[in-house]
C-alpha cells in the first residue's frame, strides 16, 4: 500500500518537520508513505494565476484514488474514515491526499478530485493540516489493526 500526500509548499520550521517525520516513521510498518511537496507559487500577485500555476504541479502528481482536503468536504469520525479507507485500500494500491497552499486549490483540481475530506469548517495552516492528516492516517491504520491507540 502506498499513501501519497501532495502538499503545496515546504515545511520550514523544525517542529513541523519533526512531527511529520515521527508519523512517517510510525506509518512505515503499514505502508509506503510519499510526501510530495510542490512549489508554492509566489511570482504572481493574482490569486487565479497562482492557483493555475500550482494546479499543474498538483495534477501531475495524482495517482490512484485521490482525496482533496477541503473545508467543504465530508467530515468523518476517525472510525468512519478508517472504514472508508479500508474499503478503498482493497481496490486501490495507492491513495493520494492533496493539501493546497495558502489560497487553496484551483477549480480544475477540485473537479479532478471528487473525493473531498474535511477536518471541519475552520481553516488550518497547511503545515498543521499536514501533521493532522498524517496523524489521522496513522490512526486509521491503528483502528483497522485493532490497536488500542484509538480509545
Amino acid at each position: 500500500m502506498t499513501i501519497r500526500v501532495v502538499c503545496v509548499g515546504k515545511l520550514k520550521e523544525k517542529f513541523w518537520v519533526d512531527a511529520c517525520a515521527e508519523y512517517k516513521k510510525r506509518l512505515g510498518r503499514f505502508c509506503k508513505l510519499e510526501i510530495i511537496e510542490v512549489a508554492e507559487e509566489n511570482k504572481y500577485n493574482n490569486i487565479e494565476q497562482i492557483l493555475s500555476c500550482e494546479e499543474n504541479h498538483i495534477l501531475e502528481k495524482l495517482e490512484g484514488k485521490c482525496y482533496l482536503m477541503d473545508r467543504s468536504g465530508i467530515e468523518y469520525t476517525s472510525e468512519q474514515l478508517a472504514t472508508l479507507l479500508k474499503n478503498d485500500m482493497l481496490s486501490h494500491s495507492t491513495l493520494t491526499f492533496i493539501i493546497g497552499g495558502s489560497y487553496g486549490v484551483s477549480q480544475k483540481v477540485k473537479q479532478s478530485c471528487p473525493n473531498k475530506l474535511s477536518f471541519g469548517k475552520i481553516t488550518y495552516p497547511h503545515n498543521l493540516a499536514r501533521v493532522i492528516l498524517l496523524e489521522q492516517i496513522y490512526r486509521v491504520f491503528m483502528i483497522n489493526s485493532g490497536s488500542s491507540y484509538h480509545k
